[in-house]
């Protein structure tokens, strides 16, 4: 049974080959919101990336979110700036339309946060443009040479550090995630791509290997609460 988790699995999610209708779509978005209430990647965030900000930051940064959703770190990002009376300016990059302008909606209120539709791979934004640049349930999209490819890019637009949030593949997290699932999602997106996004993720040393392979420096790769991975790098 553990061999199914030795490899990644490349299989399409429903999210990546479109077939889904505009409702489904959207009852895709307002149930990840209430997942992310419970299994959201704002600990993750809390406990990695925005320390390492408060460490180097002056009284302001700029960060890009790569993929960004429905901008929850983001939001989570400006709350924690204002705690701290730090100017942020913060971007929410999605090459979808409706995901670009459902982020932008769901951060009404957020004078930082601006929302603009992209292709993560070709970053429409000069050189090291921003200090930090991130992204959250990502990678795992790609294969592993646009992974690469997709890291080279946020390094690029970076002047500071790159963080990685992603799931950790792991047989307990599979067949938790499957068994509450059956139970308590309603989305057959949500419900079906959670699960495939599990066994599409990374182990520890395939996430560091992609950052070498990127070119990325000062690796570090640290496990998280609930079966997250988060990667740090610099150029």
């Amino acid at each position: 049974m553990s061999g199914r988790f030795e490899e990644r699995s490349y299989e399409l999610e429903h999210i990546d080959k479109g077939d889904y209708t505009p409702a489904e779509y959207e009852g895709c978005l307002a149930e990840l919101r209430r997942v992310n209430r419970w299994l959201g990647d704002r600990s993750a965030l809390r406990r990695s990336v925005l320390p390492d900000i408060e460490r180097g930051t002056r009284r302001d940064f700029t960060l890009l979110d790569v993929g960004a959703g429905t901008g929850e770190l983001l939001r989570e990002a400006a709350t924690w700036a204002r705690r701290r009376g730090v100017s942020a300016r913060l971007v929410g990059l999605e090459l979808n339309e409706r995901a670009a302008e459902g982020l932008a909606e769901e951060s009404r209120g957020f004078w930082e946060i601006e929302s603009v539709r992209g292709d993560a791979l070709r970053l429409p934004f000069a050189d090291a443009a921003f200090d930090y640049v991130m992204c959250s349930l990502f990678t795992h999209h790609f294969r592993d040479e646009a992974c690469a490819r997709l890291l080279r890019e946020m390094a690029r637009v970076a002047s500071r550090r790159v963080y990685v949030i992603d799931l950790h593949r792991h047989p307990v997290a599979y067949y938790l995630y499957t068994t509450a699932g059956r139970l308590l999602l309603h989305s057959r997106l949500v419900r079906e791509d959670g699960a495939l996004s599990i066994l599409r993720s990374f182990r520890p040393r395939e996430l560091r290997g992609l950052a070498e392979r990127a070119g990325l420096t000062e690796v570090k790769v640290e496990r998280r609460f609930p079966y997250r991975l988060v990667l740090s790098a610099g150029f």
